[in-house]
């Protein structure tokens, strides 16, 4: 359908004249008449009859007329979303809960008058393609995965790195303690049901898993956060790792524990990714938050995979 047409059928019955339509949108009288004339033959039916002094809608008019506006809002919708000027800045944040989305909440408390418009993709596959498709500006990730380089096309830099923290029940062996070793996680079952083949996750704990000897299971469904928290609340034999910087919540019964692992410490390294041709002004207001914000990186005492991409 014809947009032009649209608008000008609405400038019309607003107006109950073409002379006036046709002043509104700047054309002549002759353009409005075709343009009405078109959309009459293309929808099958009569929408104005002539009265003495202009036009007025007939029945089929009538019905025709809120759509018509809704179709004007809708386009100016689909514009403003590809406008970088006008629509929100698009960013993955991975989960709710995790540092991503803590860095988020703190360039919205910066910058609350830029308006954001926060998604959660699956993994770093999911979220470079939907960065080159244009889907989303920008989406914290550990980069780059063994044997799977970033395009030439996305840029990346580190913005963070998390130190990973034990969570145990209160009747595990290690609850009582206020550090652990990663020599002392070796021989106890830690179990992560979220790590899945094909994330970048997945890579870091393979890697954490090689370098240090420990043990770590994915098995059963994964049932979400509170889930596996019930369960190793409840698991004298189990433990998780978790982010120092992921929010979680239980209920007091709990009695769960948060255990800083160190000697060293593994981190987790997020990095902000974009593509490199994208001009939407607040990503740039992103990426210089983030730079003013962000701690050190590779410090002493910690470990990260030989393939995280450095600072």
């Amino acid at each position: 359908m014809d947009l032009d047409a649209v608008r000008t059928f609405v400038a019309a019955a607003d107006a109950g004249q073409f002379q006036e339509a046709a002043a509104e949108l700047a054309v002549t009288q002759q353009a409005v008449s075709k343009r009405i004339a078109a959309l009459e033959r293309h929808l099958g039916v009569r929408l104005f009859t002539r009265a003495a002094r202009g036009v007025r809608l007939t029945i089929d008019g009538q019905a025709f007329l809120p759509h018509a506006r809704e179709l004007l809002r809708v386009a100016e919708r689909a514009a403003a979303s590809v406008h970088t000027g006008r629509r929100p800045l698009r960013v993955d944040v991975i989960a709710s809960r995790v540092a991503p989305s803590g860095l988020m909440r703190g360039f919205h408390r910066a910058h609350p008058e830029i308006d954001l418009h926060v998604l959660m993709l699956a993994d770093i596959d999911t979220a470079v393609a939907a960065i080159r498709s244009g889907a989303i500006d920008a989406s914290f990730r550990a980069v780059a995965a063994p044997g799977r380089p970033l395009p030439e096309d996305i840029e990346s830099v580190r913005v963070l790195d998390e130190p990973l923290e034990l969570l145990t029940g209160p009747a595990h062996a290690l609850a009582g303690a206020r550090s652990v070793t990663v020599a002392q996680l070796a021989g106890h079952r830690i179990w992560m049901p979220g790590v899945v083949p094909g994330t970048e996750w997945t890579a870091y704990y393979d890697d954490l898993v090689a370098e240090f000897g420990l043990t770590i299971e994915a098995t059963g469904p994964n049932f979400g956060s509170d889930a596996l928290l019930d369960t190793i609340a409840d698991t004298p034999a189990l433990a998780t790792f978790t982010g120092e910087r992921t929010r979680l919540v239980w209920p007091a019964g709990h009695g769960l524990r948060r255990i800083p692992v160190t000697d060293p410490t593994p981190v987790y390294p997020h990095s902000l990714l974009w593509h490199r041709d994208n001009p939407h002004p607040a990503l740039a207001a992103l990426r210089a938050h983030l730079a003013a914000t962000a701690a050190g990186h590779d410090a002493a005492g910690t470990w990260t995979p030989d393939w995280v991409v450095p600072r």
